[in-house]
C-alpha cells in the first residue's frame, strides 16, 4: 500500500449549540456517494472512569481538556490514516464512564473528527487536512442547549441555566473559543449557513481530490 494515498481527516469544532453536528453531517452527506467516508465524536474518548465512584463521576467537567483520553484518539487517528482499523471505545453517559463495548471502525477515504475540544492539543491539529471552527453567538448556543437538554434529556430549565452559566459558558470562553485561531475556515451560523456550507464542501472536494 506504499503508493495508495492517505485518508483527509476534516476536524470540526465549536461550542455547545454551535451547529458543529450539523455542518458535520451536511458535509458526510456531500460525501457519502462519492467516497468512504466516517463520522467521529469527540464525545466517545472521554476518559474511563470506572476506578471512581458514581459520586465522584456527577463531579467531572466534561467541557475541560481533562476530561478527554486524547492519547487514545491520537492513537486511533494515526492508525486509520495508516490504513489501520481500530476498536473505538463506547462511552455511557449513564453511568458516566467508559463502557464494556467497543465499535470495530475500519479505515476511510475520509475522516471527520467532530468535538469541541479537537483543536485544543497541537498533536491533533497536525494530523488534520483541514480545520473547522463553528461560530455561533452566546445566546444563540444557549437557546439551543435548553432546548436539546429539555427535550431529549428531560432537564429542567434552571439545571440547564445553571450548568450554562457555572461550567459551560466560562469552559467555553477559556478552552474552546481561544481554538478558533488554529481553524482554515470558519463557519458563522452552523447549520442554517448554506453558504458557507457549500463552500466549505467544494474546498474538501478540492482536497480529496487532491489526496
Amino acid at each position: 500500500m506504499a503508493d495508495r494515498k492517505s485518508p483527509v481527516l476534516i476536524g470540526v469544532t465549536g461550542g455547545s449549540g454551535s451547529g458543529k453536528t450539523s455542518v458535520s453531517r451536511a458535509i458526510l452527506q456531500k460525501f457519502t456517494k462519492e467516497h468512504s467516508i466516517v463520522l467521529f465524536e469527540q464525545d466517545s474518548y472521554y476518559k474511563n472512569q470506572s476506578h471512581l465512584t458514581f459520586e465522584e463521576r456527577l463531579k467531572t467537567n466534561y467541557d475541560h481538556p481533562l476530561a478527554f483520553d486524547t492519547d487514545l484518539l491520537i492513537e486511533h487517528l494515526s492508525a486509520l490514516l495508516n490504513y489501520q482499523a481500530i476498536e473505538k471505545p463506547v462511552y455511557d453517559y449513564d453511568a458516566h464512564t467508559r463502557s464494556g463495548n467497543v465499535e470495530h471502525q475500519e479505515p476511510k477515504e475520509v475522516i471527520i473528527i467532530e468535538g469541541i475540544l479537537i483543536l485544543e492539543d497541537k498533536r491533533l491539529r497536525d494530523l488534520m487536512d483541514i480545520k473547522v471552527y463553528v461560530d455561533t453567538e452566546d445566546d444563540i448556543r444557549l437557546i439551543r442547549r435548553i432546548k436539546r437538554d429539555m427535550v431529549e434529556r428531560g432537564r429542567t430549565l434552571e439545571s440547564v441555566i445553571h450548568q450554562y452559566l457555572t461550567v459551560v459558558k466560562p469552559m467555553y470562553h477559556q478552552f474552546i473559543e481561544p481554538t478558533k485561531k488554529y481553524a482554515d475556515i470558519i463557519v458563522p451560523q452552523g447549520g442554517e449557513n448554506q453558504v458557507a456550507i457549500d463552500l466549505l464542501t467544494t474546498k474538501i472536494a478540492s482536497i480529496v481530490e487532491k489526496h
